[in-house]
């Protein structure tokens, strides 16, 4: 929760626009309803919207940066003894349970029913994986090249759509961490000198 009274007062007006935002498409379709029509109903100028959200498909990925900042912060902020891939579980698994929550349900069928939301979220999901696999090449503690960082990146990143897709989340995170996990092992220093 920001700190400051301007930066409250921002975040205010960042989620009135974005709740506002949805409420629209949800009621009238996405591509039914403009830029303008979510300023004037949010009762901000359309500059307003744009210095919070950087396009129309934004709005609706509204947690775009807190998702993203959420799997860095598994690979930066765990203890140097804390294994990797259970603390990426343990997130993708709260947000699994979060995006597979009954109210999120006609979300996702506007998203799967829009070719323009469908390629935001396909854009989103590899700029998120980049920036996870930056973190875990950036961690000292697990001396990892380039590209066994990206690949785990992007195996994760899709664990969260495929799981969220899946008739049984929760056990789908289960085993898909699983195959994670073993990729994982055969990446690590001392199996790839046991070869």
């Amino acid at each position: 929760m920001p700190s400051g009274r301007r930066e409250r007062k921002k975040a205010a007006t960042r989620q009135k626009i974005a709740d506002t935002a949805l409420r629209l498409f949800l009621e009238r379709g996405y591509d039914a309803v403009g830029i303008r029509e979510v300023a004037a109903e949010a009762d901000v100028a359309v500059t307003t919207l744009f210095s919070h959200f950087a396009s129309k498909e934004a709005l609706v990925f509204e947690q775009d940066e807190d998702f993203e900042q959420r799997l860095t912060q598994a690979v930066t902020g765990r203890a140097s003894h804390e294994p990797l891939i259970p603390a990426l579980r343990c997130e993708i698994q709260a947000l699994v349970r979060h995006c597979t929550a009954d109210d999120a349900a006609p979300i996702w069928r506007m998203i799967d029913e829009s070719p323009a939301l469908r390629r935001y979220e396909e854009s989103m999901r590899l700029r998120h994986a980049e920036t996870l696999a930056t973190a875990i090449a950036a961690d000292p503690d697990l001396s990892q090249t380039a590209t066994a960082s990206r690949t785990i990146a992007r195996f994760v990143i899709d664990a969260y759509s495929l799981a969220r897709e899946a008739a049984d989340p929760e056990a789908a995170v289960d085993e898909i961490f699983r195959m994670i996990e073993a990729a994982w092992e055969v990446t690590r220093p001392a199996a790839r000198n046991s070869r």
